[in-house]
């Protein structure tokens, strides 16, 4: 998945435990063909190990840190241990995205007649690994015409990523409270709220009655920062309309919530 033939020191790899013996464990670097690993038993787990085997075993899929590499003797020195939850899921999702791209280049090579190496090499030297291109091409945040490749090999690319990449989504959230004393303040709030629903590009906008004076607003975009502008933009235009005609209003927000597919 690396156009590199050896990993660098401090580098996260994953890695398919081959073989476990009672000092250590030997290991194939996935990302690297060819490529063995040594653990010793002092990098698999924090602590005293009385049995390895408890720790890890041949099969695994591991993620594991570089810790040493020797090229001229062919020795990797690799640690299990210098690796928390948070970096080991971060490396798989990452791996497992690379598989993906890689899988979905032999499509589009295959649907243009491009080599799947000249599109690789074209996308890595832009950047720098191969899932990103098709996440820019479903977001349309960047044209591929900097990557030199032919109208046919750009084609299938973007088929391939329309067919494939669903473009994740995140959503935020807030209550805006909106008064009136008015004679008219049930059409001055309904007003408001209309007012709170404005056309975004590629942003959805959910209002909720939530009890008076109380409306739940909820917010869905491509990230946070679009998503987080959309609500302000939102909850101001539906407390202007309120307070220009007397009344109060406030926004509340929440916490930010999970991406969603």
């Amino acid at each position: 998945m690396s156009e590199r033939e050896w990993p660098e020191s401090a580098e996260l790899v994953v890695c398919t435990v081959k073989d476990v013996k009672d000092f250590a464990a030997f290991v194939s670097l996935d990302e690297y063909p060819g490529r063995v690993g040594l653990i010793p038993i002092s990098e698999v787990a924090t602590g005293w190990i009385k049995y390895i085997r408890d720790h890890i075993r041949e099969g695994q899929k591991v993620v594991c840190k570089v810790l040493h590499v020797d090229t001229q003797r062919g020795h990797i020195d690799l640690s299990l241990k210098d690796v928390n939850e948070h970096q080991r899921r971060e490396k798989i999702r990452e791996w497992k995205n690379e598989s993906k791209a890689q899988k979905w280049i032999g499509f589009a090579a295959q649907a243009s007649g491009e080599k799947p190496e000249t599109i690789e090499d074209a996308i890595y030297s832009h950047y720098g690994d191969l899932y990103s291109v098709f996440e820019d091409i479903v977001s349309g945040e960047r044209s591929l015409d900097s990557l030199g490749l032919s109208p046919g090999a750009v084609a299938a690319l973007q088929q391939v990523a329309k067919e494939n990449v669903k473009v994740p989504r995140v959503t935020v959230g807030g209550n805006i409270i909106l008064t009136s004393t008015k004679p008219d303040g049930v059409n001055i709030i309904r007003r408001a709220l209309r007012s709170a629903e404005p056309k975004i590009p590629d942003v959805d906008i959910e209002l909720t009655y939530l009890g008076a004076p109380a409306y739940r607003i909820k917010v869905t975009a491509h990230d946070y920062k679009t998503a987080e502008k959309a609500i302000e933009k939102a909850a101001a235009a539906a407390i202007g309309v309120v307070e220009r005609a007397g009344g109060e209003g406030k926004f509340v927000k929440k916490p930010k919530s999970g991406k969603t597919a």
